[in-house]
């Protein structure tokens, strides 16, 4: 009887396979820590006060903050009241990127965020809630000497969110507040290689418009970028694997195939693993370097759900089907308790990120961290997937134990044996034990991950300090995934060896018949009338055949 590879390749080549995959592990580590640089670049922008002398300001008007079209520009808003200038003709101009440079599509994504520098004073303090109402238009071009063409135009509310840490008091006028970030604008391609930023903060004093927000001296602005060395090395990557990935699973379907009976459950669901693997390799990302496809944040980001709830959903049917009865397992609809929530998640994942990156498709500037709700349902949001994501984890070890001591009940029949083929099945159980605990290593390391991506995200919108993802960590998570993957269609991919019919031949030569059938009576009763991929899957079915 044929099984998979995992049982019937000699120990010797399991190591061979096993120190290649080791390597090719450390190998990933490497290139993201050696190789490629950081994931990403913050560059700091000082936003220059320009005077537009027109009394209706227009927005196709654009102030540039340097170079030989610049504005005509102040220094403070108390030269601005000395020359009688007023609040609605300043506007902020911001180039992004700074003189000499240029930006690239290698880029990938822009994210802008936004802080005040807020002077205290007696007279005018911060309102408790205030709000900030900004005028903000976008504009590209890919030549310094070419018009500005308009991106992007909206009108904005951002809560400002101050502590000022000395006593209010006219000694400590001038003294600035101490203003968390506040989110301002993500664009999902950098396919120019010219920005610019014109912001108005209109007053009206009749209609509350930006009253009661302090005397605002400055604006600053952190441009984060991906990095494009990383990205080069990140796209590499995906074109490697992606043909690795998929020719492992084509064979690897064509020997299931081939085999009399049907696929189970098991099988089947490797091959969708495999399918979700592909689909977040496929290197569609080279095509954003050549075309202005702002949604590839998002397609990224539905990619990854997918391969999420596929890889957990997978890690709990693979431990699931080593705990049923024969009569439960090889259905899907047993573990609806289980892979249920798991997609109900990816879902909500899926929600929350339509809710921002889904309407930044049209309003760059929008934010679900601008108001108080959005700021309470994100934050919550990330707290109850991390703490989902360590339950799960649990859970799986959990059911790792459970398959752990169904096993230990099942080799109390090992010893009636001969030492042959009681040696045969201790091998077996060593190699899926081992399996095991590197699926449940691989398990958490992939919540680890999750649950810092997560932070890591959201960190700017909070204002505080964040864990420091490097680009080892990227690479070396992300080759992990692809190896076990590739790991796993390998070694469940049946065998053209037939170790048991010439194990059991072997026995009757020698006269030990009477022994053998009295061996697969003890421990394979339910392999005789039981299809399934290995030996250890059929011998841990709870319910014997008679």
């Amino acid at each position: 009887m044929a099984g998979a590879i995992i049982e019937n390749m000699s120990t010797k080549k399991l190591v061979i396979v096993g120190v290649i995959l080791l390597l090719f592990q450390a190998f990933a580590f490497m290139v993201g820590g050696l190789i490629a640089p950081s994931p990403t670049t913050a560059v700091h922008y000082l936003a220059t006060k320009c005077v537009d002398k027109v009394k209706k300001p227009q927005q196709t008007k654009w102030f540039m903050p340097w170079g030989e079209k610049k504005c005509v520009n102040i220094q403070s808003f108390d030269e601005a009241m000395a020359k009688g200038i007023e609040a609605n003709n300043i506007v902020f101009a911001v180039h992004i990127p700074l003189p000499n440079k240029e930006m690239s599509p290698w880029f990938q994504f822009m994210l802008v965020i936004l802080q005040f520098d807020i002077a205290f004073k007696m007279y005018n303090q911060i309102a408790d809630g205030a709000l900030v109402h900004i005028d903000v238009g976008l504009a590209y071009r890919d030549d310094m000497n070419s018009e500005w063409t308009e991106m992007a135009h909206s009108l904005e509310q951002r809560k400002l969110s101050c502590n000022f840490t000395a006593t209010k008091t006219h000694e400590n006028e001038g003294r600035h507040y101490e203003c968390d970030l506040l989110p301002f604008m993500e664009v999902g391609s950098v396919a120019h290689k010219y920005y610019l930023l014109n912001i108005r903060l209109p007053v009206n004093e009749r209609k509350k418009i930006n009253v009661g927000i302090g005397e605002i001296k400055d604006i600053r602005l952190v441009g984060i970028h991906q990095n494009g060395g990383f990205t080069k090395v990140w796209f590499a990557m995906k074109t490697f694997l992606t043909p690795s990935i998929l020719i492992i699973m084509i064979w690897y379907w064509r020997r299931i195939t081939l085999m009399s009976r049907p696929p189970v459950l098991l099988e089947k669901v490797i091959l969708a693993l495999g399918i979700s693997m592909t689909f977040i390799n496929i290197p569609v990302e080279w095509f954003s370097v050549g075309f202005n496809w702002t949604w590839m944040l998002l397609f990224g980001d539905i990619r990854q759900g997918i391969f999420y709830s596929m890889l957990l959903s997978f890690w709990i049917i693979f431990c699931g089907e080593h705990l049923m009865d024969q009569m439960e397992r090889n259905r899907f609809s047993i573990y609806w308790k289980q892979v249920g929530p798991i997609v109900f998640g990816s879902f909500c994942l899926f929600i929350f990120d339509m809710c921002e990156r889904g309407v930044q498709l049209k309003n760059p500037f929008y934010s679900i961290w601008a108001s108080d709700i959005g700021t309470e349902l994100a934050m919550a949001f990330i707290i109850v997937a991390g703490i989902c994501a360590c339950l799960y984890f649990l859970f799986l070890c959990f059911m790792v134990f459970q398959v752990f001591r169904n096993i230990s009940g099942k080799r109390m029949s090992l010893p009636a044996m001969t030492k042959a083929r009681q040696l045969h099945y201790e091998g077996l159980i060593f190699r899926f034990k081992f399996l095991m605990l590197v699926t449940l290593a691989c398990a958490a390391l992939t919540v680890i991950f999750f649950i810092i991506s997560q932070v890591n995200e959201g960190h700017w919108h909070w204002g505080e300090h964040t864990v420091q993802v490097n680009s080892a960590f990227f690479t070396g998570i992300y080759g992990m995934w692809n190896l076990y993957v590739f790991a796993i269609m390998f070694l469940y991919a049946p065998s053209h060896k037939h170790y048991g019919d010439e194990q059991s031949s072997g026995q009757c030569i020698t006269g030990d018949a009477g022994v053998n059938i009295g061996e697969d009576m003890q421990l394979t009763t339910t392999i005789t009338h039981v299809d399934g991929p290995t030996e250890i899957y059929k011998m841990i079915g709870k319910e014997a055949q008679e």
